[in-house]
Parts: structure tokens; C-alpha cells; sequence
């Protein structure tokens, strides 16, 4: 069952400005994943991988369109229903996506990293089904994010079990 938004946040600028603020909230997101974190790309290399792995100029792109997503779908269920608990969750998956990075990269543990990406994969699922309720484009912009991660699991799994 879809539920209708109120028009204080449907229409007008207040609804457009809303969409700035929840991209501003991904690239946040981003940058603090980012923070303190140098040379990715030459660590990712230098790491034991499967040999799935992909190239890493693939991910800047892909997180690009991603974090794109993620910030339309979260303002598509504003627009709905404000803040309530399909947010709250968006919110929860997007700090574990900004904490992963770092977990990764910067402290080289990646064992840890892969417990933290189960956590997301979960809140993200958490986040699609609260979103199911609310507006099916929501939760369809949040699958390829899902798919990502689930991926990102297996590969962040892989390379902990090559490289320990």
C-alpha cells in the first residue's frame, strides 16, 4: 500500500532544497568514508585479490551513480512521509557506509570491514523494505546499491581471507 505525502513536501522549493540537503548528506557520507584515507587505489593493488576483482577506476563511477540513488530514494520517501523510521534507517545504512572505508583502507582490517559491511548489507535491506511500504521507486533506487554492496561483501571477504 503507497502512502501519500502531505503538499508542504511535495511542492514548491522547500521540496527542491530538500534534495540538495539529502545529496549533501551522501556526499558527506562519502567524504567522511574518504577522510584520512589516501591512496586507495594504489593499496587496493597492492593487495591479494580474487581474481573477479575489478580494476580500481571502476568504483569512483560506480559509487558516483550509487550515492546518486541512495540520495533520491531517501528524499522520494520524505516527500511521502517526512522523517520517521524508513529514514531512520537510511540514515543507519549511510553511517555504516561512511564508517567502511575507513575500516578498510585506513586501519587494514578487514576482517573488521567485513563485519561492518554485513551490518550495512543489513540496514540497507532493513531500508529497502521500509521503503517498499512507502514508495516502490524508492526501494527499486536502492537495489542496485544493495546488489553493490552485496558484491563488495564477497570481495571485501575474499581479499581479508587472502591477505591474513
Amino acid at each position: 500500500m503507497e502512502i501519500t505525502g502531505s503538499p508542504s513536501r511535495t511542492h514548491g522549493a522547500r521540496t527542491w532544497w530538500a534534495l540538495l540537503g539529502f545529496g549533501a548528506a551522501v556526499t558527506v557520507a562519502a567524504a567522511i568514508g574518504g577522510l584520512g584515507v589516501q591512496g586507495t587505489a594504489d593499496e587496493y593493488a597492492s593487495l591479494r585479490q580474487p581474481d573477479w576483482a575489478p580494476p580500481s577506476w571502476l568504483f569512483g563511477p560506480v559509487w558516483t551513480v550509487l550515492y546518486a540513488m541512495i540520495a533520491i530514494a531517501g528524499w522520494l520517501v520524505w516527500r511521502r512521509v517526512g522523517f520517521g523510521p524508513a529514514l531512520y534507517a537510511w540514515i543507519a545504512q549511510l553511517v555504516l557506509n561512511a564508517i567502511w572505508t575507513p575500516l578498510f583502507f585506513g586501519a587494514g582490517r578487514y576482517g573488521l570491514a567485513f563485519a561492518e559491511i554485513v551490518l550495512m548489507w543489513l540496514a540497507i535491506g532493513v531500508t529497502v523494505l521500509l521503503f517498499q511500504r512507502i514508495s516502490r521507486p524508492a526501494a527499486g533506487l536502492m537495489l542496485p546499491y544493495w546488489a553493490w554492496v552485496t558484491f563488495a561483501a564477497a570481495l571485501n571477504f575474499a581479499i581479508w581471507r587472502l591477505n591474513s
